[in-house]
């Protein structure tokens, strides 16, 4: 079972972060990126999971610079909250979390002895997208239905590592179009696009989807066991 620890990042901020370690030695390291909702339960289980397959898993919590303890549900209310939390976080100066995430990716590496892989769900997808194309020390990156990562802005960066990318054909946020131009951007992605809405990973959520979220987490795994080892 992982606990929470403190990083420290560039500036010198203090950040969160869930940390599941694995049992035996490490095969390498994945930094677990949040939705709107916090390093909360699903989060957490995530990087359990992970741990399990043999990753030292660090979750950080991307709000904790406008709000720590942040663990947020799947409600209205919730997604409002999530929403105005994520738009603080957008306003925040200079390079905002990105110094958080480079700690996570600093901590796994140090922690595992290994390859660094991220994985990011819906903000977090997004995040994860602008770490493999800025951050340093990752072997590989997964998106899972990057919120705005479909942009023409986003669309043209460029990565640093191999990138696999999830998304919904029924996702109401995120538009088939959008998807298919950041496809044809980045031939270099491995884009797959499942029969599901938003959120098909999240168990605790109504969109989730077990037959998408068990193909991309399969298809994860692999990519995992392909670059970190």
């Amino acid at each position: 079972m992982g606990s929470f620890v403190d990083l420290t990042a560039a500036d010198g901020f203090a950040v969160p972060a869930w940390v599941a370690e694995p049992e035996g030695t490490p095969r390498g390291g994945v930094v677990v990126l949040q939705e709107i909702f916090g390093v909360n339960s699903h989060i957490r289980g995530v990087a359990e999971r992970f741990a399990a397959r043999g990753y030292v898993a660090v979750a950080p919590a991307t709000f904790a610079r406008t709000k720590p303890g942040v663990e947020l549900g799947y409600s209205d209310a919730d997604m409002q909250a999530g929403f105005a939390l994520k738009t603080a976080v957008d306003q925040l100066p200079g390079a905002g979390v990105m110094p958080d995430i480079q700690a996570a990716i600093d901590h796994a590496a140090a922690r595992s002895g290994g390859k660094v892989g991220i994985v990011g769900f819906c903000w977090g997808g997004l995040l994860t997208w602008r770490a493999a194309c800025e951050l340093r020390g990752l072997a590989a990156a997964v998106c899972y239905y990057g919120g705005g990562m479909t942009t023409a802005e986003e669309a043209a960066r460029k990565p640093h590592c191999p990138v696999l990318a999830h998304f919904g054909s029924r996702d109401h946020w995120i538009s088939q179009d959008s998807v298919q131009a950041f496809a044809r951007a980045q031939p270099q992605v491995q884009v797959h696009v499942y029969d599901a809405d938003h959120g098909f990973n999240c168990d605790q959520r109504g969109s989730y989807d077990e037959a998408a979220a068990v193909a991309a987490r399969e298809r994860t795994l692999a990519f995992f066991a392909q670059h970190l080892g």
